[in-house]
């Protein structure tokens, strides 16, 4: 009798199963179809295991009453034969069983649609691709809420307080074809412009990776300058980001090519002003290359060795340049250090170099550039600035340093909160020195501050940043020597 419950039970599951793998064949219109069927088929399930469990009942009952009335047990034949076909229909339910989850796997793995594409998650926004993996869409956005508080200056006006949106912005990347495409529009300041908007095409040089870009792009210069806003670990970029940067600004219209190795990479630069620029003179031509080289590269760690190197023929609508460089994060613009102006400019130059390296969940760098500035009626005059900044992941993760490219890359978070554990803790510490001292009446000054970055997830953080300061600047409204001291604390979430 169990012999028999046994097959009884075995064909109740392969009636199940052979119900639901035409439906499961046959529906391929959309994600929310198999689960729709999904649904369907363990509901399914639940009736023939309710079923089942009745006639597991009457069999008991029947195998009590056999035992109370003394009947034999079935003749032999008839217990060869039943347990043959348990056995037959055993194997059916296996092999059913076996197909439905491939079929099912199948499904998950490609998606529906009637493109046979499918819809996955990265960065914490959806991916959409093609069935041959030939075109893809990715939308992006940001949101970096900022509010800072400064306090302690001489000068009243420097002691503001109050809230910014330091970045808004939605964009998409993907691939059509062979090439790549990216587009970023940020609406901060109340006005629209693009960054990161270009083409782009992955191929082999001399039998490694090639990258080349076509378009309007982050200039690769110095650790903070060429990485996105949204992965250095402090608020702001720090002074030799600013220091170092080209009259062009950040971003350049024009042609980017980068070649990676094992564990370096060099890249090379030919581009004009940065979008939107004035449309009666000429560009400012500018030429940039980076490379960087881990001479120690394992597992627990690298050691991380750079330099740059840029060039600029300005634009006869470049008339003077007058540097003042931010020292109490991004929103208040009264804390600044003056570099003086420089009249009838006629080009510039600059090169910064790196160290630092990684080691488990703790990391430092160190960075320095000299920018000169030539005039044809003074001498050429140089702005320094140096940068020394350390930080300790107190959770244990890995610091979010992207060794392929030499920039800071997304922090993986071991725990987020999303999956009830506490997210990620980075403590970090920086040095900043402006030194504009070489101009007549150029002023210098320093900054230390301390952070502490919340990691959420890998696409949302809290940033918290106090910012020690001192200023001398010899023009402008805050004459003299100042200090301050300025707090700092942003939302972000990027996907």
């Amino acid at each position: 009798m169990n012999r028999i419950r046994h097959a009884a039970l075995a064909a109740a599951v392969a009636t199940a199963l052979s119900t639901a793998l035409p439906a499961l064949a046959a529906d391929t219109a959309s994600e929310a179809a198999l689960r729709k069927l999904l649904e369907q088929q363990s509901a399914l399930l639940q009736q023939q295991a309710a079923q089942i469990q009745t006639l597991n009942q009457r069999l008991s009952t029947l195998e009590r009453a056999q035992h109370a009335t003394g009947d034999a047990a079935p003749p032999q034949g008839q217990a060869q034969d039943a347990a043959a076909t348990a056995a037959a229909v055993a194997d059916t339910r296996q092999d059913d069983l076996a197909v439905l989850q491939a079929q099912v796997a199948q499904l998950a793995a490609e998606g529906t649609g009637s493109g046979g594409g499918n819809v996955s998650w990265r960065d914490g926004g959806p991916e959409f691709k093609s069935s041959d993996g030939s075109f893809s869409f990715h939308p992006r956005g940001r949101v970096l809420i900022d509010y800072t508080s400064t306090h302690g200056s001489r000068y009243d006006p420097r002691n503001v307080t109050g809230t910014d949106l330091s970045s808004g912005r939605l964009g998409a990347e993907g691939q059509i074809g062979a090439l790549g495409y990216k587009i970023d529009a940020d609406f901060a300041g109340d006005a629209v412009s693009l960054k990161d908007t270009y083409v782009s095409y992955d191929t082999k040089f001399g039998g490694l990776p090639a990258e080349f870009y076509v378009g309007n792009k982050l200039k690769d210069r110095s650790l903070d300058g060429g990485t996105s806003g949204i992965h250095t670990p402090f608020m702001e970029r720090n002074a030799v980001a600013s220091v170092g940067a080209e009259q062009s600004g950040y971003y350049g219209l024009g042609l980017t090519a980068k070649l990676i190795g094992d564990n370096w990479h060099a890249s090379l630069a030919v581009t004009g002003d940065d979008v939107g620029n004035d449309d009666t003179a000429s560009d400012t031509v500018a030429y940039l290359a980076r490379a960087h080289w881990n001479p120690v590269n394992g597992e627990n760690g690298f050691i991380h060795l750079g330099g740059w190197y840029w060039y600029e023929n300005l634009g006869d609508d470049v008339a003077s340049i007058n540097k003042t460089s931010p020292v109490a994060l991004g929103w208040n613009g009264n804390v600044r250090v003056s570099a003086s102006s420089i009249a009838n400019v006629t080009n510039d130059h600059a090169w910064g170099a790196e160290l630092g390296g990684v080691y488990r969940n703790f990391w430092g760098f160190a960075e320095t550039t000299v920018r000169t500035i030539d005039s044809s009626t003074v001498d050429s005059v140089d702005q320094k600035a140096t940068s020394v900044y350390a930080g300790w992941l107190i959770t244990g993760e890995k610091p979010g340093f992207n060794r392929r490219n030499g920039a800071w890359g997304t922090t993986k978070v071991l725990h987020p909160v999303t999956d009830g554990g506490p997210g990620a803790f980075e403590l970090a510490a920086r040095y900043d020195k402006y030194d504009f001292l070489d101009a007549a009446r150029g002023g210098e000054g320093d900054a230390w501050t301390l952070g502490l970055n919340w990691y959420l997830t890998n696409w949302t953080r809290l940033m918290l940043d106090y910012v020690h300061w001192k200023t001398d600047n010899k023009v402008g409204d805050f004459q003299g020597p100042d200090s301050g001291n300025t707090i700092g604390v942003r939302t972000q979430v990027a996907f």
